[in-house]
C-alpha cells in the first residue's frame, strides 16, 4: 500500500505542475507593448516555447520583426515576407505577442457574401462587451483575402510605420482558412491594438499574414471573452527600457494596421 500511495502523490504532483504552467481560461497574456514595437523595439525577449505556456491561440511577430505570427491549436506559424507559412523553431523569440487559452463561450454562423467591415459590425452586435478582450476564431471560405507580412529588419531599426509603407502584400482568391484575431478595448491605447487585430492562415498552411481586408463567402465565428489581462514587460538588458514611450503613436498604429 505505501508504494501505491506514493504513486498517487507523484501523479498528483505531475498534474499540478503541468496545469500550473498554463494561464487560466479567459485570460489574455501579452509580452511587451504595441508602442514599443512602433518605436522600433524588434529584439525578441520571449521564446515561442515559453509563449505557448501562456496560451494556445493568438498573434504577434518575431525577432527582428521577421514576419507575422499566428498561434492556433497550440502551434506557432510564421508568415514571412515571401508570403509563405513556416513552422519556426520554438527557440525563436518574439518582441510582441498576445495569446490566450482559447475557450470559446459562443459560436455564430456569419452573414454570407460579406466583407471585413460587415463582419466586424456583426461581431460587435453579438459580443457587445467592448470593455473586455475578445479572442475570435473564424473558419470560413473567402472570395478574397488581402494580407501583408513585414520583412526581417537590421539595426539600426527603422520605425514600423516606415516599414509598413513598403510592406509586401498578398492577394488570395477563393481560399479556405482560419482567422485568428483579437478585439481589444479602447483603453489599451499604447499597450495593445484597440479594436480588431486579425491574422490569417490557409487550410493547407501555405499562405497567411496580417489581414488588411477580406470578402467572406461563408463561415463560422467562435468567440472567447477574456476578462483578465496579463502584461509581461521585457526584463534584463532589453532596449525596451531605453525607449521614450511618452509619445502618442495612435496615427502611426492606424497607418500600420491599415
Amino acid at each position: 500500500m505505501p508504494p501505491l500511495r506514493h504513486l498517487h502523490f507523484a501523479i498528483l504532483a505531475l498534474l499540478l505542475t503541468s496545469c500550473s504552467s498554463f494561464q487560466p481560461r479567459h485570460t489574455l497574456t501579452q509580452t511587451s507593448t504595441i508602442d514599443a514595437l512602433l518605436a522600433g523595439s524588434y529584439d525578441g525577449t520571449m521564446t515561442c516555447r515559453e509563449l505557448l505556456t501562456k496560451g494556445d491561440f493568438g498573434l504577434g511577430t518575431f525577432d527582428h520583426l521577421d514576419g507575422e505570427m499566428l498561434v492556433l491549436d497550440g502551434k506557432v506559424f510564421q508568415t514571412k515576407s515571401d508570403g509563405k507559412v513556416y513552422q519556426p523553431s520554438l527557440d525563436l523569440t518574439t518582441p510582441f505577442a498576445a495569446v490566450c487559452r482559447f475557450s470559446p463561450q459562443n459560436s455564430f454562423v456569419l452573414p454570407v457574401k460579406t466583407d471585413m467591415e460587415t463582419i466586424k459590425k456583426f461581431l460587435d452586435e453579438k459580443v457587445p462587451d467592448k470593455n473586455s478582450f475578445a479572442a475570435i476564431k473564424i473558419k470560413g471560405t473567402f472570395r478574397k483575402m488581402h494580407t501583408r507580412a513585414v520583412p526581417a529588419q537590421k539595426k539600426p531599426y527603422p520605425l514600423l510605420a516606415d516599414i509598413a509603407a513598403h510592406q509586401p502584400e498578398f492577394h488570395m482568391r477563393n481560399i479556405t482558412g482560419t482567422i485568428v484575431g483579437l478585439r481589444s478595448p479602447p483603453f489599451v491605447t499604447g499597450i495593445g491594438v484597440p479594436g480588431y487585430h486579425l491574422h490569417f492562415i490557409s487550410d493547407d498552411q501555405q499562405q497567411g499574414g496580417h489581414i488588411l481586408g477580406f470578402e467572406l463567402t461563408e463561415g463560422t465565428a467562435f468567440t472567447d471573452v477574456c476578462n483578465k489581462f496579463h502584461l509581461l514587460l521585457p526584463e534584463g538588458q532589453s532596449d525596451f527600457h531605453q525607449l521614450d514611450l511618452s509619445k502618442d503613436r495612435s496615427q502611426e498604429l492606424m497607418q500600420v494596421e491599415q
